[in-house]
Formats: C-alpha cells, structure tokens, sequence
C-alpha cells in the first residue's frame, strides 16, 4: 500500500493512510476511539495526528457535549486527498484478489467471516 501511495507522490504513511480511511468511513471520533480502531498506543497516535494536523489533512475541534474532550475530524483537504487513496486502496485489493481463483476467494472470505464472528462472541 505504502508503494501505490508514494507512486502518487504522497507523503504519507501506512498508519496515517488507516487513520485517515477509519476518519472517512466513520466520521468525527476522539483521539482514543481513533487510537482502539487504528491499534496505535497514546504517544504514536498524538504523533500521526500531530502530522496529518501540520499537512493540513485533519483538525481537533472541541466536543459538542464536552467541552474538555477534542473530536479529530478531517478537513477539506483531508476529504480530497482520501479521494485519491481510495483508488490506491482499489489498485491493491484488486492486485491481492487477482491473486486468488474464484474457490479460493470464497473460501477466504469464509474464513475471515469465521473469524470476525469469533472475535464479536469474544465479547
């Protein structure tokens, strides 16, 4: 991915790409929903925020209801640039499934539904 990514002569990496794809798919979150989803620790997602905030690509904007937690949003420049990563993220799952017979993609996405439901009953 980081390869498709730098071919568009971007300066982003991987963790910023999940962070960004996580913030247009879901919208506005906190910090910490942000961190649990992406699977950063505290110091690394200030500092993956902290340069996607510098590139313009996101902002932190007070919450609605608590004036003391920050919501992390992207901005309109970090709308337009997951516009072109999406053709990126396109290009590699279509090279990944290219890869596999139509069986072999079936039984794959058995498995991976197989896991998703164990990790959701985990709970």
């Amino acid at each position: 991915m980081e390869a498709e990514i730098a071919d568009k002569g971007l300066d982003l990496r991987f963790n910023q790409f999940l962070i960004l794809k996580r913030l247009a798919m879901l919208g506005p979150m906190s910090a910490t929903e942000l961190a649990r989803a992406v699977e950063l620790d505290g110091g690394a997602m200030t500092r993956q925020l902290d340069q996607l905030e510098r590139k313009g690509y996101l902002r932190r904007c007070p919450h609605e209801q608590d004036r003391r937690a920050l919501r992390i949003e992207l901005t309109e420049d970090g709308d337009a640039l997951w516009q072109q990563l999406t053709s990126c993220n396109d290009r590699v799952l279509a090279a990944a499934q290219r890869s596999l017979d139509k069986t072999e993609r079936e039984q794959l996405h058995a498995y991976l539904e197989r896991v998703l439901r164990a990790l959701r009953d985990k709970d």
